[in-house]
């Protein structure tokens, strides 16, 4: 790490956000230059990450600094300011794009090693699958989640309704959980005692007694609450069987999941879903075919490219079963093609927010089925789906906001991005071994049944629990989102009860679905509701509250208060990125809205000037001037070609935040500096518009899709000769 932190520190991603960075960071770093603020960057990008686990392959001028690491010390300090955008959780095909690609740059790294047998392969597979995932979020997130919409945004969204899809009691849409033997069901949890604190191993015993260490140096503290389940691999197929001979004429089949975060459960059970859903086709082919269902059958379709029997056989299994939600119906991309493509809080939301309607193969709108095997959440789909039935479709000219504040700080609840999930090798016990030799917790499991394990240290727990009851305070309504009956959720209660009791708060514990009707409910009235959840809950109502209620989660603003007295700021969702880098690359407009990343900026300017730091203030009070201006003077980005894109709203995001900087009376100095600069943005207008769109239409050459080239990116970001000019 530096000798000196940063004052703030901008992260290099993925995909459209990191697109617009070329274009907002050197306005960024020009007008905090002006205050004596330094703005430095870190790669968290997925390309980043991955140069960054070989640097002995790689040449002098090739080597990276191992970013992560860095920030992962620096946000336990009191001095971090981060602003973190949203960064690729990288499925395996994604992974192995990534790697091909900086391959044909010429790094030479390793191929992905999707069966890796020799040792060296082995230590290969290792070191990637670090990078799989939601990886760079626990380490990041030393502190809980408040996520909430700013207020200048919830005020824009009432008076600018987004499209709404109309609900009606009619729709045949529905969610379907399995009946029983998933995560919800099989899961058990204990609270550790000082007597059992410390190391700890998760250990497979076959039926014939032989033991396998699955994870060996986990260590447990004193107060940790810790969780052991798993979803019956037989159960799950069962359950694709009976909703896929269930499904009604006319409506959808889908499957909504999120691979890219629970990386090692969810692409299995994806598979799953590919190998039922096409078990006429594998049951004639599978043996001549090297296919891993958990790929989808987009590898399928590549791999018997050109073999015209196999081809006719697939599209006839295709055909055969219930017409299938399309992701891309125009290109023949379905749900089940790439595990990353269908990501339930982005892919939920919008079948909600469409009234309940995904898109068939025929390009036409239809009811849908969405399965959601794990009980765990999937009440909280089905249960909004039913109220949208019984009541409606939402007004949003009139509803109230809905924050969260989630426990995530120090990896609670983390399933999907540490290595404690495991697909079982034959029948037998998964159990959570103390040094003691205790057995904690322990599971009788079968032959291809997903096992996994989280945890939730104490102190987090009772930060986040702090940090609801402020938030509730503030808001006025809410509920701890907490369900007796399920395991992990009862030893929570625990905490929460007597902290409330000692608070004397009377704020409620409702089980999701019932948390979720009454949030819909006091919304509807015009309430702003806080929703105080886990780390997945806060996952995926962090975008289906937003997605309904500002028609977009990339607006919410969300700020981690680090326990140790730092700051991270995050810019929303990405979802809908990849989309928004192919127009680049077919005719250079770039449709992704910063107001996330303008929101970010602010709050970061505001933390630091509670560290003696007068100049921040004016900074950050300033960019929610310009942030307000934007929205009312209806200049963020749209969707088409000639239209505002990206680049323009960033000139007038500049242009309004020097405009407030020149005319605010705290800082004689700052205003000084940016009158001159406010004036030549106003003056210089027509060049600058003319110049922003000058090359739309084309395709543009990035150099790259997960590692663009620099140089590309900057010609393209940044086009105006004469904006650059002014802002330096």
């Amino acid at each position: 790490m530096a000798d000196k932190t940063p004052d703030i520190i901008y992260t290099i991603v993925d995909e459209a956000p990191e697109l617009a960075r070329g274009s907002l960071l050197p306005i960024i770093d020009s007008f905090s230059k002006a205050a004596g603020i330094n703005v430095e960057t870190r790669d968290i990008s997925l390309a980043g990450r991955i140069l960054a686990l070989f640097p002995d392959l790689l040449s002098e001028e090739q080597r990276v600094s191992d970013d992560l690491a860095e920030l992962g010390q620096l946000v336990k300090t009191p001095d971090a300011n981060v602003i973190k955008l949203p960064n690729i959780s990288a499925s395996v095909p994604q992974l192995e794009a990534a790697i091909k690609e900086l391959q044909s740059q010429g790094y030479p790294i390793p191929a992905y090693p999707a069966d890796p047998q020799t040792d060296e392969e082995k230590a290969v597979r290792a070191k990637y699958d670090t990078v799989k995932g939601s990886a760079v979020n626990p380490v990041l997130r030393e502190g809980n989640s408040d996520r909430r919409s700013a207020k200048a945004v919830k005020e824009y969204a009432k008076a600018n309704p987004h499209r709404m899809g109309e609900w009606k009691s009619t729709s045949k849409t529905t969610v379907a959980a399995m009946p029983g033997n998933d995560f919800f069901a099989n899961e058990k949890a204990a609270t550790v005692t000082a007597a059992q604190a410390g190391a700890a191993k998760i250990v497979f015993t076959a039926k014939d007694g032989s033991e396998t260490v699955l994870k060996d140096g986990l260590s447990y503290l004193e107060g940790e609450i810790v969780d052991a389940t798993f979803l019956s691999a037989k159960a799950l197929r069962a359950y694709i069987k009976a909703e896929i001979a269930s499904m009604e004429p006319g409506v959808l089949f889908s499957v909504h999941l999120k691979a890219t975060m629970m990386k090692v459960s969810d692409p299995i059970i994806f598979g799953h879903f590919v190998s039922v859903y096409l078990e006429d086709f594998l049951a004639k082919h599978g043996d001549k075919l090297d296919f891993n269902p958990n790929s989808g059958i987009g590898a399928l379709e590549k791999l018997i490219a050109g073999n015209a029997e196999m081809e006719a056989d697939l599209k006839a299994a295709l055909a055969a079963k219930p017409a299938m939600y399309m992701v891309d119906s125009d290109r023949g991309i379905t749900n089940l093609h790439v595990p990353s493509d269908v990501i339930i809080d982005a892919s939920m939301p919008a079948v909600i927010k469409a009234g309940g309607i995904g898109w068939g193969p025929d390009g036409k709108a239809a009811d849908t089925k969405c399965c959601i095997p794990d009980n765990s959440y999937a009440c909280v789909y089905d249960e909004t789906v039913e109220y949208f039935k019984e009541t409606g479709t939402l007004d949003v000219t009139t509803c109230g906001a809905v924050s969260n504040v989630g426990l995530m700080a120090q990896k609670a609840e983390e399933y999907g991005s540490h290595p404690t999930t495991f697909e079982v090798p034959a029948d037998g016990t998964v159990s959570i071994v103390l040094a003691s030799g205790e057995v904690l917790l322990s599971n009788e499991v079968e032959a291809g049944d997903i096992w996994r394990s989280c945890t939730a240290k104490k102190a987090p727990i009772l930060d986040w629990i702090k940090t609801g009851i402020e938030r509730f305070d503030v808001e006025g309504t809410g509920a701890f989102w907490l369900d007796k009956n399920r395991a992990h959720d009862a030893e929570l209660i625990k905490y929460v009860a007597p902290a409330l009791k000692e608070a004397r708060k009377d704020i409620p514990i409702m089980d999701p679905r019932a948390a979720t009707r009454f949030s819909w409910e006091e919304m509807r009235k015009g309430k702003n509701v806080v929703t105080i959840t886990g780390n997945v809950l806060r996952d995926y109502l962090t975008d289906l509250f937003p997605i309904l209620e500002l028609g977009t989660s990339a607006k919410m603003l969300s700020i981690v208060k680090l326990m140790n007295g730092g700051g991270l700021f995050e810019t929303g969702a990405g979802g809908s990125a990849p989309k928004h880098v192919q127009q680049v690359q077919e005719e250079n407009h770039l449709r992704w809205d910063s107001l996330g990343e303008f929101c970010a900026l602010g709050e970061s300017y505001n933390f630091l000037a509670t560290k003696s730091r007068p100049k921040a203030a004016v900074l950050g009070a300033a960019v929610e001037v310009a942030t307000q201006k934007l929205l009312l003077e209806n200049k963020s980005p749209e969707r088409k070609v000639g239209q505002n894109d990206n680049r323009s709203s960033h000139y007038w995001f500049a242009r309004y935040w020097a405009e407030a900087l020149a005319a605010q009376g705290d800082d004689t100095d700052l205003a000084a500096h940016f009158a001159p600069i406010a004036k030549e943005l106003v003056e210089k207008e027509a060049v600058i518009l003319e110049e922003l769109k000058a090359a739309e239409g084309d395709p543009a050459d990035m150099g790259g899709y997960y590692h663009a080239d620099p140089a590309k990116i900057a010609s393209i970001m940044r086009p105006s000769a004469t904006l650059n000019a002014i802002i330096g």
